[in-house]
């Protein structure tokens, strides 16, 4: 299987933002060390504050799949319960 790409975007709510990048900040270390994160980097917006995108490589979709699951994950969603606008993420695949 090749690897996925992720694409994560975030928007917090406007009185959150603060509390928001705190706590995505926290997962970036504990992301990095685990078993198939190729690439793990968090970005906030220019323009709008309130928006923060991760770009994320993994060697398998399981081995990020298992990401999804890890305690550091589950302790930001319960950090964030009611902070977040929106949340979308999309899986992707290099083809070129």
């Amino acid at each position: 299987m090749s690897k996925l790409t992720i694409v994560a975007n975030i928007i917090a709510n406007p009185d959150k933002i603060e509390l928001v990048k705190a706590e995505l900040l926290k997962l970036i270390s504990p992301t990095r060390a685990e078993e198939g994160c190729i690439n793990y980097d968090l970005h906030q917006d220019n323009e709008n504050p309130a928006h923060f995108f991760f770009y994320e490589n993994w060697e398998t979709r399981p081995l990020w799949q298992a990401h999804m699951e890890a305690p550091h994950l589950k302790a930001y969603q319960v950090a964030t319960e009611g902070a977040i606008a929106t949340f979308s993420v999309i899986e992707m695949s290099v083809i070129g």
